[in-house]
């Protein structure tokens, strides 16, 4: 992600992302894989004691098929430009060394020997490919870029908690030196899954890899409203992924959430301390938030549209690549909670003009929105491109 570093002014961007201004023609996206030097490989299954890079990977990044749109983690259009590379130490099936991953393939590039101090495990390390999202979205591309690669750092780390390895260490720290994102995974300690606390929230529980292969974002019309319990346990979970309840999370208050509520009440709800729902706001919101989100006119229909808020517009570039990591990681949670309450859910990235505080009638340019998760009980054919 140098280009993001070092030739790209993220505050600006993000500006001018959220501005009414619409994206040129589109481009070409080019590739849909960096062209990694050197033959590729296969990855060998790893034996007992060591970590199983290979289904890690089909579970979270490979393709489903030979376009590349067909992968386990949304993306803006479809068009993917988060790309992967392994440090790999001891204990892997692999010798140790750096790799780059093909997704389309399912095979890894030897790019280099080990570094000094690399830990025994591996450590995926992400970061994009601009060029991709920008062929569409243009200036908007900057905070899309960073909502996928939350998506793909979730969709690691839920991988990682099917298959029972340890609970991966996750870097979404915004900081500008090295990748914006990166999870380190642990050689396995123990055998067999271990037992959840009775009453523990369902997104936060281990999944099954069936799960993770089977996520798409259901496609337009999405409507009917989801019920109470439904809708409490998305906003818990997008609370608990942001929010201080994950190890990796240090800091609390940077994104709020709430949803928009269509029928029977229309309102804007969040979670109150006691895990119930309360009242944010009266009154109908989803047609608001269709104009904001790119004109898209289905989501003024939709049955709830979960909404992640904040990073004002005064944020400095570590605080914009922090709480846009944050949102796409929780979102991504979310979504599996959604679907595993029967709903159907799309992830929604782009906003324009979408200053929530200001509505509500706080300080203009404190509470935007960064992330949203449109929601609904109808089950209409499901989209095959993200």
């Amino acid at each position: 992600m140098d280009l993001m570093h070092e030739r790209v002014d993220l505050v600006t961007a993000l500006a001018r992302a959220r501005s009414p201004e619409r994206p040129g023609p589109d481009t070409s996206a080019g590739p849909a894989v960096r062209a990694w030097p050197g033959p590729p490989h296969a990855l060998p299954q790893g034996a007992p004691g060591q970590l199983d890079l290979d289904r890690l990977l089909r579970l979270s990044l490979a393709a489903s098929d030979g376009s590349g749109r067909l992968r386990p983690a949304p993306s803006a259009g479809g068009l993917h430009p988060v790309d992967a590379e392994l440090v790999v130490g001891t204990g892997c099936p692999l010798p140790p060394g750096r790799y780059g991953y093909d997704p389309l393939r399912h095979r890894v590039h030897r790019l280099g020997p080990e570094a000094d101090g690399t830990l025994p495990g591996a450590t995926v390390e992400l970061s994009v490919t601009p060029r991709r999202t920008v062929s569409h979205y243009g200036h908007r591309a900057w905070p899309l870029m960073l909502l996928d690669t939350g998506h793909v750092a979730a969709a690691l780390w839920l991988a990682a908690r099917a298959l029972d390895m340890a609970e991966p260490v996750l870097r979404l720290d915004g900081l500008s030196e090295g990748p914006p994102a990166a999870l380190h995974l642990t050689l396995p300690q123990r055998a067999g899954r271990v037992s959840q606390p009775e009453g523990a929230s369902p997104p936060m529980d281990v999944p099954a890899p069936g799960e993770l292969l089977a996520r798409r974002s259901a496609a337009p019309p999405l409507t009917g409203t989801p019920s109470r319990d439904a809708l409490r346990a998305v906003l818990a979970t997008a609370v608990q992924a942001s929010a201080g309840e994950l190890a990796w999370c240090a800091a609390v208050g940077e994104l709020a959430w709430c949803a928009a509520v269509g029928e029977p009440q229309p309102e804007l709800v969040e979670s109150a301390p006691d895990g119930t729902l309360r009242r944010l706001a009266a009154g109908e919101a989803r047609p608001t938030l269709a104009v904001w989100a790119a004109g898209q006119a289905w989501i003024a229909d939709a049955g709830a549209v979960l909404i992640a808020y904040g990073c004002p517009a005064d944020a400095d570039a570590a605080l914009i690549r922090r709480t846009h990591l944050r949102a796409g990681f929780a979102v991504h949670l979310a979504h599996l909670t959604a679907v595993r309450h029967g709903l159907a859910a799309r992830p929604v990235g782009s906003w324009q003009q979408a200053d929530l505080g200001a509505a509500l009638g706080a300080p203009p340019g404190r509470d935007w929105i960064v992330h949203g998760l449109a929601l609904g009980t109808t089950h209409p054919d499901e989209e095959k491109t993200s």
